[in-house]
């Protein structure tokens, strides 16, 4: 396998991918299918479904043009659009009983231009000149109008025409219910998000998937079921709106390089505390080290390294990313003297875990050359360590913040007690005595 190629497919191996990242959106996909299929929607919920489209484009708009999210700003826009453009034809044919003249035109255009500029807006990421970006997607979308509102002046019915043509008779099955053409449109699109998915997962990416069913979903519904259009394009409208909410407050509470959750998520939590609770500060010993020896990219390897282990401590407890090299387990409704052995647990996993260094300038091309220069010694080892800090609230303790600063004096005596092991509030040598943890 060339190079190049091999680079590609590590480019778009599907590590990261995530259950939760849908969470998001699938919920409203289901939701949507099951309320377009009711034959009957309440007074309430066809106004609503009505307005929806309007209110999300205007607010939630204005929510994604505050996070500097652009690229929704279009979503939003082509599909308020698309959704206009077919609810005119259908209010039409519902009043009238028959279709307008260029239901047909209008109909396939949106069925082509749809997926195509959604799938397009959908990959053009946010560039650093905002002003610029978004005048260069307004031009997009208003030289695709202006070329479609053209072309069906001049050529209505051989514009129609040839785009319910069969262009591949092999590849036309009988359960095709919208041109041909439509498919190999929604196919390409499909594909395009999706290897954007692959590359970077994420909800906002996620969400375009899943709308992208739907929208595959409502088309040839508009004139059969009475509210798909309307609540099938507000769902999802909602589902951009609400990945971009989704990456906000990940942005917000999570971590970025470890994953854990952060400062703002730990301060959040400690508000919510009951009355018993042990709180424990982990500091990595000789981070500085790290990277003044090996650089910056082994000390993020150290952290996530670190974090990998501290979030599978057991006794209930949770680990966050206090800031730089230092970490907080919080055991809500325990004792230190149940705490400890799940720490200790963590530290000696943490001790024991063996991390590989290897000269980025020379990384291996494939798995096999990969697993030749581990063979041969040419990869460096280095063990990390931590120590650990841990207090238990205490009567005269009020706040949680109280019980922080005991947990940082006892892991300042850790660090003066020879580092690498766990001390306990009020604890004056040694380190502290641990069993095998029982769950």
């Amino acid at each position: 396998m060339p190079s190049s190629l091999a680079q590609g497919v590590r480019v778009i191996r599907p590590a990261n991918l995530r259950l939760s990242h849908f969470l998001s959106s699938l919920p409203l996909l289901v939701g949507a299918f099951v309320a377009a299929r009711l034959p009957v929607l309440s007074e309430f919920f066809i106004s609503l479904f009505n307005v929806l489209p309007t209110l999300l484009l205007l607010l939630g708009g204005a929510f994604c043009l505050a996070y500097g999210r652009q690229r929704e700003v279009f979503l939003l826009l082509v599909l308020y659009v698309g959704y206009f453009m077919l609810d005119i034809q259908v209010d039409h044919f519902r009043d009238n009983g028959q279709v307008r003249d260029d239901a047909v035109l209008v109909f396939h255009l949106i069925c082509v231009l749809l997926p195509m500029l959604y799938a397009l807006y959908g990959c053009w990421e946010e560039r650093s000149h905002l002003a610029q970006d978004m005048l260069a997607r307004a031009l997009v979308l208003l030289a695709v109008s202006a070329v479609a509102f053209a072309l069906g002046r001049r050529y209505p019915q051989g514009i129609a025409d040839w785009l319910a043509q069969i262009h591949w008779p092999a590849l036309h099955g009988a359960w095709m219910s919208l041109a041909q053409l439509t498919y190999l449109v929604f196919l390409v699109a499909f594909l395009a998000l999706l290897v954007q998915y692959l590359r970077r997962p994420r909800p906002l990416h996620a969400a375009q998937l899943v709308g992208l069913v739907g929208l595959l979903w409502m088309l040839p519904q508009v004139f059969i079921m009475a509210h798909a259009l309307q609540v099938m394009s507000s769902m999802v409208m909602l589902m951009l709106v609400a990945a971009v909410a989704h990456e906000a407050y990940q942005m917000a509470f999570r971590d970025e390089l470890t994953g854990l959750p952060g400062r703002r998520a730990l301060n959040e939590r400690l508000q919510r505390l009951g009355r018993d609770y042990v709180i424990a500060m982990v500091d990595v010993d000789h981070f500085k080290k790290f990277n003044d020896t090996h650089g910056h990219d082994v000390g993020d390897q150290v952290l996530r390294l670190v974090a990998s282990q501290l979030r599978k401590v057991g006794g209930g407890g949770k680990a966050y990313r206090y800031g730089g090299e230092e970490f907080t387990l919080l055991f809500p409704g325990k004792s230190v003297e149940q705490c400890v052995p799940h720490m200790e647990a963590v530290r000696l996993a943490i001790e024991q875990y063996r991390m590989q260094l290897r000269d980025k300038q020379s990384r291996p091309r494939d798995d096999r050359e990969g697993k030749q220069r581990r063979a041969g010694k040419a990869a460096s080892e280095v063990s990390v360590t931590v120590s650990m800090g841990v207090a238990e609230r205490q009567a005269e303790q009020r706040t949680p913040q109280e019980v922080i600063k005991e947990a940082d004096k006892a892991l300042y005596s850790a660090k003066a007690a020879g580092r690498n092991c766990i001390r306990s509030a009020g604890q004056r040598r040694g380190a502290v005595k641990v069993s095998a943890p029982a769950d």
